[in-house]
């Protein structure tokens, strides 16, 4: 599976507006809009995935760049998270005797 990171979208787009965008180049197996939690519009950004590279690349080569409902699209392969960093380790003191 693939995921495709979708940004410059308005705060009005809905999935089924990506759906009939995206859907032209692939087959889409999902769509996430992230919004906002307390006024339910889209944060500017969503995540498809489909399940060959070569449909995302397909998308990215038709749509990266272009306008879609007034605003210039940037697309492209999403990032697996970056592994944690590790965070401070605790060290012991070294005992002395004395």
């Amino acid at each position: 599976m693939t995921k495709l990171f979708v940004g410059g979208l308005r705060p009005d787009v809905s999935e089924m507006d990506l759906a009939m965008l995206i859907g032209l180049y692939c087959t889409i197996e999902t769509i996430k809009v992230v919004r906002d939690r307390a006024t339910h519009k889209c944060k500017g950004y969503a995540f498809v995935e489909m399940l060959k590279v070569e449909d995302a690349q397909k998308v990215i080569s038709n749509l990266n760049g272009e306008t879609f409902k007034g605003n210039v699209l940037n697309i492209k392969i999403s990032e697996e998270e970056p592994p944690k960093k590790p965070g401070f380790q605790k060290f012991a003191a070294k005992r002395t005797s004395k």
